[in-house]
């Protein structure tokens, strides 16, 4: 195991270990747990980054230098990246730690997937022909941040649930430490935003991509055809909220559901077969 992979692997823990602060905090309302978790997340986002550093500079050491963005560990990795950094963005601007608990164990999830799966090959591979261009970078990143920022768009979504179970009565205090049902969702919205505007850049990318790989902007292929189904159903939900103002429960649920069919593009196509079968 290499330094970046021991490092990472540990950073595995220190996310989960986050998330269970940020569970605390929510629970019990002592800022104290949220203090804490966010210290713990920043660590751990530290620490990840380095580690992708020095992945970066050992694939150049090997000869086969190339961003750590190529096959399912490494897209794991930046997955989780994403998703804190996007995070802690959101939290230092809004000044809450309440999303934390819905947020960061999809990070955790991420790198324990990719740290402790044998489905996953962490070493690092020399790029197939398809992936030797410099549109690489560009595309994966576009692509992930969206991916990162429907991810805390899902998370609000659940929020926005249980807080309505809250506001409906019944023995569930700690629900009412949870900001309100319209924070939320236009917390929400924006986050559907983001995450449509970099998945829109990451489609125009990945065509362009495709022209100079294979000379055809696009195939129809697995991955490409559910990228399109998940732009539509994020266009569908922006579209009914401007023209018929859909907000609330809708949205909420429409966010669960649009995360849904993320995870379908990001890992349920690997196995079908196509061009992106690499991931």
């Amino acid at each position: 195991m290499t330094i970046n992979t021991t490092i990472l692997s540990w950073v595995t823990f220190v996310y989960f270990g986050s998330s269970i602060f940020y569970l605390f905090r929510t629970v019990t309302g002592r800022e104290f747990w949220g203090l804490l978790a966010s210290l713990v997340a920043s660590l751990g986002l530290i620490a990840q980054t380095f580690a992708l550093i020095l992945r970066w500079v050992e694939s150049y050491k090997l000869g086969i230098g190339h961003a750590p963005l190529s096959n399912l560990y490494e897209s794991l990795i930046f997955f989780a990246w994403a998703i804190v950094l996007l995070y802690l963005i959101i939290e230092w601007r809004i000044k809450s730690r309440s999303l934390g608990a819905f947020v960061i164990p999809f990070a955790f999830l991420a790198m324990a997937y990719a740290s402790f799966s044998p489905h996953v090959n962490s070493r690092i591979q020399p790029l197939i022909p398809a992936l030797q261009s410099n549109w690489l970078i560009s595309h994966v990143v576009t692509c992930f941040f969206g991916y990162a920022a429907f991810t805390i768009g899902c998370g609000l979504g659940l929020m926005y649930l249980l807080k309505g179970l809250g506001e409906g009565g019944g023995s569930r205090p700690f629900l009412r430490l949870l900001p309100g049902r319209e924070i939320l969702d236009e917390l929400s919205y924006h986050s559907i935003v983001i995450g449509f505007i970099f998945l829109t850049l990451g489609i125009i990318t990945g065509s362009v991509w495709a022209y100079s790989a294979w000379g055809s902007y696009w195939s129809w292929d697995p991955k490409e055809t559910w990228s399109l189904i998940t732009w539509l159903i994020y266009a569908a939900m922006l579209h009914s909220r401007f023209v018929r103002g859909w907000r609330g429960k809708r949205m909420a649920v429409m966010s669960i559901i649009g995360f849904g069919s993320v995870l379908f593009t990001y890992f349920g196509v690997n196995y079908l077969p196509g061009l992106h079968s690499y991931f």
